[in-house]
């Protein structure tokens, strides 16, 4: 084993993906695979496990490395119940990526509607960190386990992007509780941390950012993005990989814990 395999390498990791449909996580999952881990696929939808799983099937070479199910991530008893199934197909959990999360479109304050905006705050912050974390950390805790949460902040975790009322306040509350979550279990041998993505195009904000995908006419909003990013261009979901690696491998962030790393392209660096 060379020494890039041997501090990136996570053959000895079992990494829980929640929200493992979408296309940033699931170029996250296809690097643990690359990367030797076993990888348990969550999906929201039943009928989108299959194809979850063959979509992974040549990045994990052998099959018994990859196991997806259905499970509801804002639902304790369905999170443990999903635990315990990943736990008897791949052996015990020591690595969780909160992926879940997602936004409804974007409105003025004050004509914002408010079961919208709670079921935002309760997709990206009770089903995309806090039940999962809950029983990643105490079963993590009662069998000494020394694991890794690796949660999906945003750049609206740091600024607030305009008219995403829930989506803002559930993405800063995901990195202050990544923070306070580092803070709570690190005692426990469990780090926290995140990783914030910038700007990446995905079947949820193509519309918002992409006039006309055959000429690569952008919206806008896209534009200003663009504008506003130093590398100048959307990233690519692939480039998450690095980041995410990183902080599953111990040899390679052993020592961190508290933090979110950007994966912005420099969004987060404008200034006039």
């Amino acid at each position: 084993m060379g020494y890039v395999e041997e501090m990136f390498g996570l053959e000895d990791k079992v990494i829980v993906i929640t929200g493992a449909g979408g296309a940033l996580a699931g170029a996250v999952a296809e690097g643990c695979l690359r990367a030797g881990a076993k990888v348990a696929l969550w999906v929201h939808r039943e009928e989108t496990v299959a194809q979850t799983a063959a979509r992974h099937a040549e990045a994990a070479a052998d099959p018994k490395r990859v196991f997806a199910l259905a499970v509801d991530a804002g639902d304790k008893a369905a999170v443990a119940e999903a635990y315990r199934k990943t736990q008897d197909a791949l052996g015990s959990p020591n690595v969780l990526v909160n992926a879940v999360g997602g936004n409804r479109g974007k409105t003025a304050f004050v004509d914002a509607d408010l079961k919208v905006f709670e079921d935002i705050l309760r997709l990206n912050l009770l089903s995309g960190l806090m039940v999962p974390t809950q029983v990643f950390a105490a079963e993590w805790i009662r069998a000494k386990i020394p694991g890794s949460i690796i949660n999906f902040a945003s750049m609206g975790s740091y600024i607030p992007l305009s008219g995403v009322w829930a989506y803002n306040a559930a993405k800063a509350g995901v990195l202050n509780l990544t923070v306070a979550c580092a803070k709570e279990f690190g005692g426990a041998g469990i780090r926290v941390n995140a990783i914030a993505p910038g700007f990446f195009l995905g079947q949820q904000n193509k519309a918002l950012l992409v006039a006309n995908e055959a000429t690569g006419e952008l919206t806008p909003r896209g534009a200003d993005v663009t504008r506003r990013t130093p590398r100048g261009r959307f990233g690519k979901a692939e480039e998450l990989r690095g980041a995410a690696l990183f902080l599953a491998s111990d040899r390679a962030s052993g020592f961190v814990t508290g933090v979110c790393i950007p994966v912005d392209g420099g969004f987060l660096a404008d200034n006039i």
